[in-house]
């Protein structure tokens, strides 16, 4: 299940592109426009810039911006750094431990496909796809 930490993250990216050419946009007017308390936002917002998808500008006139153009964000990576893995289970996230069970387990093949239809899905759609 996504969290509100990962659809808020959404939201508040579709916002900054849909305003992006105005700048730097205040926490404030997104917050507002989207109807989250600012201060939940204030951390998202700190976990977009420390994964470098957003910059942040302190000060009068400032606010934030996205780094890139909205269709060089895919959904899936901004999911990812809100959420941690999207793997359905846990012997296919990454740093995984090695799964004794692996080669004789008749389910792991349904997860791996189910896990890349998820990650394609994810990762085939862009900001500028949600515009």
């Amino acid at each position: 299940m996504i969290s509100t930490k990962g659809r808020y993250a959404l939201r508040v990216m579709i916002d900054l592109a849909e305003h992006g050419g105005e700048g730097y946009i205040p926490l404030k007017e997104v917050a507002e426009r989207q109807e989250i308390s600012k201060k939940y936002l204030e951390i998202i917002v700190k976990e977009l810039i420390k994964g470098k998808m957003l910059i942040g500008l302190g000060g009068r006139g400032g606010g934030y911006k996205l780094c890139r153009q909205p269709e060089e964000y895919s959904v899936g990576e901004i999911l990812e750094l809100m959420e941690g893995s999207l793997a359905t289970v846990v012997c296919l996230s990454k740093n995984a431990k090695p799964c004794s069970r692996a080669a004789t387990c008749k389910t792991l093949p349904m997860w791996a496909e189910f896990d890349k239809m998820v990650h394609d899905y994810f990762y085939g759609k862009t900001l500028e796809d949600l515009l």
